[in-house]
């Protein structure tokens, strides 16, 4: 590992092609520096100074180490601040898996709240569906789940809150067959017609998906906004979340349908492990539990923070 000053001495020679004016960009005597740059040539016994021109200049082995000695310095001063940012109670990062129910737009002035608080925790976003949402945070994959469906699991040291509730609608693209069938649509005049499925993203269990009939054929989808889409273009239908398509319903892009049989609404939770005691998490649980953003995440209702 290189001092300040040896570092300093590399750029400074690199930079000017010069001793004296490097001496000069230092403050320092031609001599010294001259004396320093034959030191460190000793030091790593190599030649890191071609002298043999006018414009005096890095060998290879010296470009070698002026950059790796750079690199070396500015990871040593990461590690200088994060453990500093671990020791005052920050995690060095935060892995947070939201379902696909929720639209990530409406996490974003959240990011921005917590960016502001400069803390140094890198945040990792991903989303997962059904039961790979709590897969996630079981396997270590998550720190914090949002929006996962279903009751919370059996698994040690979970802890848990209600986030809100999600309501369905059965909608369809005006173009599609059922559009022009009378309601309540019944079972057997749904099941000749393909179901969009945003599948489940769990690995150690078979796949699942909600609202598909017995033989009923499906098109799987790699996101709940690709089951919009493709339901929006007559390719499949099947059930939405109502806040995320309530602007396609109003506009007429899609069309809502009475079902026999209805699906019931969605409680989503929050959750994580309690052994986890980090500041990061604290304050996102914190903003998770305001009234406010649990209706812009869940009812897609714009407000405020």
């Amino acid at each position: 590992m290189l001092s300040d000053d040896e570092l300093a001495l590399l750029e400074a020679i690199q930079a000017s092609g010069s001793l004296t004016r490097a001496a000069a960009r230092l403050g320092k005597a031609p001599s010294t520096v001259s004396h320093a740059a034959r030191q460190l040539e000793a030091r790593f016994d190599a030649l890191l100074f071609d002298r043999r021109r006018y414009r005096l200049q890095l060998t290879p082995a010296g470009q070698l180490l002026a950059q790796e000695a750079a690199r070396l310095s500015l990871d040593v001063s990461r590690l200088t601040r994060r453990v500093k940012q671990v020791a005052h109670g920050w995690e060095d990062r935060l892995w947070i898996v939201t379902d696909e129910l929720l639209e990530y737009e409406t996490l974003l002035p959240v990011v921005r709240a917590f960016d502001a608080l400069e803390s140094g925790v890198a945040l990792r976003l991903t989303h997962e569906v059904l039961s790979g949402t709590w897969e996630a945070l079981r396997d270590g994959r998550a720190d914090l789940v949002v929006g996962a469906t279903n009751e919370p699991p059996s698994m040690p040291r979970l802890r848990w809150f209600e986030l809100g509730v999600v309501e369905w609608v059965f909608a369809i693209s005006p173009r599609h067959p059922l559009a022009k069938v009378n309601e309540p649509l019944q079972q057997e005049q749904l099941t000749p017609y393909r179901a969009v499925v945003v599948a489940d993203s769990s690995r150690g269990v078979d796949g699942r998906g909600y609202g598909v009939l017995g033989g009923q054929a499906t098109l799987a989808v790699p996101s709940m906004r690709a089951k919009i889409l493709s339901q929006r273009e007559a390719l499949g239908v099947g059930w939405l979340p109502r806040h995320r398509v309530s602007a396609l319903l109003r506009s007429g892009d899609l069309v809502e349908k009475r079902v026999a049989e209805e699906r019931e609404p969605n409680t989503l939770y929050v959750a994580w492990h309690s052994d986890h005691e980090g500041r990061a998490l604290a304050w996102w649980l914190e903003q998770l539990r305001n009234p406010r953003l649990a209706k812009r995440l869940t009812q897609g209702i714009s407000v405020e923070p």
